[in-house]
């Protein structure tokens, strides 16, 4: 199914504090798919966790990538006590302790993650001619305006 392209200049609302969290993995050793390929199955019961809980635990989005050797989800949250109230949540820590396992002391393989704070109008975005995405999927994603035309006037707003 195709994704509403919208036709236009289109940014988001930066009027809120959010968290940008990168998580991902790194396959080091191609040919060990029985090492690297667990670690790579226990993401899927995470994420389908996060879409059908999303206003209780304060996820917002995310956009997922995949190369020939690395992966990375860009989560998108409403704040840091609640992206770690989620890494605390029973059922949450339940999939972190099964991947941790699969992935600790496994060298064919190599996860990470980093956590931005970002204060309101300390970040903007722009999209031309593009379905929601991003930012413009977690947020109010909204035209242009001559008042928020060029990146200088979004940061400031």
């Amino acid at each position: 199914m195709a994704k509403q392209i919208y036709t236009g200049r289109y940014t988001i609302d930066n009027t809120e504090d959010i968290v940008v969290f990168i998580i991902g993995m790194r396959i080091n050793k191609r040919l060990a798919v029985h090492k690297w390929l667990p670690v790579f199955n226990a993401m899927p019961g995470m994420i389908n966790e996060l879409y059908s809980n999303k206003e209780e635990l304060g996820f917002l989005s995310m956009e997922s990538y995949f190369g020939l050797r690395t992966t990375v989800m860009i989560q998108y949250w409403r704040s840091t006590d609640e992206l770690l109230s989620y890494a605390k949540n029973e059922k949450h820590l339940s999939s972190w302790k099964n991947f941790n396992q699969k992935a600790r002391n496994n060298e064919a393989v190599g996860v990470y993650h980093e956590t931005y704070q970002v204060s309101k109008s300390n970040y903007e975005s722009i999209y031309v001619n593009m379905p929601q995405y991003g930012l413009g999927k977690a947020l109010n994603h909204n035209p242009t305006t001559a008042e928020k035309n060029t990146a200088r006037q979004r940061l400031n707003h």
